[in-house]
């Protein structure tokens, strides 16, 4: 599997038959060049034009943006709700998290998580083996609080997604803090933007960085 990122929550996840996720796909005000493109299925994780930018989209796509379950394509998809701020919904209000099934492994897009899920909902999420979260704080959880999700969830990998870029036309904390955090674990700084991962490669406790797609750098 290809995971590409394309800045902030946008990645596009792409299996071994060429069945291709985009998720919470960023307005271009926001800094980030995200090229018009057909994606067989695109999550939203919430209403925030900072992850619903569908006028990129070319061709016929799913577009999944509640909880639930679906399988598009060979690709099942679990949407397990959880909130975008630590008021109960009151201030920023609902979040899905997306679980993707694919390539034999099972991954996890946090969207704008504002809290640590109770846990009900870590028994729905299940097991993970890769895990894309936002460590920017602010608007979601910060590096500390997705230290702690990756060890209730135990993922193989952890990405790290929604922090401050020199892109990014949005204050959020930096990387360096979660890079901290995160320590205790093998750290490869890829400097791409796009990674392969397979079930044989996954190995265990390990952070990849990605760097945000550069329209004159990688096409």
């Amino acid at each position: 599997m290809k995971i590409k990122w394309y800045g902030h929550s946008c990645f596009l996840l792409t299996d071994s038959n060429g069945s291709t996720v985009l998720t919470d796909p960023c307005d271009p005000s926001y800094g980030y060049e995200i090229p018009p493109m057909h994606a067989d299925i695109v999550t939203i994780s919430h209403e925030h034009n900072d992850h619903n930018n569908i006028s990129i989209l070319r061709g016929n796509t799913e577009i999944i943006r509640s909880p639930g379950e679906y399988n598009v394509k060979g690709i099942y998809i679990t949407g397990v709700e959880t909130l975008h701020d630590r008021s109960g919904g009151a201030l920023r209000g609902k979040n899905t998290m997306f679980i993707y099934d694919m390539d034999d492994m099972r991954i996890l897009h946090c969207g704008d998580l504002g809290m640590i899920p109770d846990e009900e909902t870590i028994a729905k999420v299940g097991h993970i083996d890769i895990m894309l979260v936002p460590i920017g704080a602010i608007y979601t959880i910060d590096d500390l609080e997705a230290r702690e999700l990756a060890n209730i969830l135990k993922p193989k990998v952890v990405i790290p997604m929604h922090y401050k870029t020199p892109k990014l036309k949005l204050e959020l904390c930096p990387l360096a803090p979660f890079i901290d955090a995160a320590k205790d674990c093998r750290i490869h700084n890829l400097n791409d933007c796009e990674a392969t991962i397979t079930k044989m490669s996954l190995g265990e406790d390990r952070v990849l960085i990605l760097r945000p797609y550069d329209a004159e750098r990688d096409e």
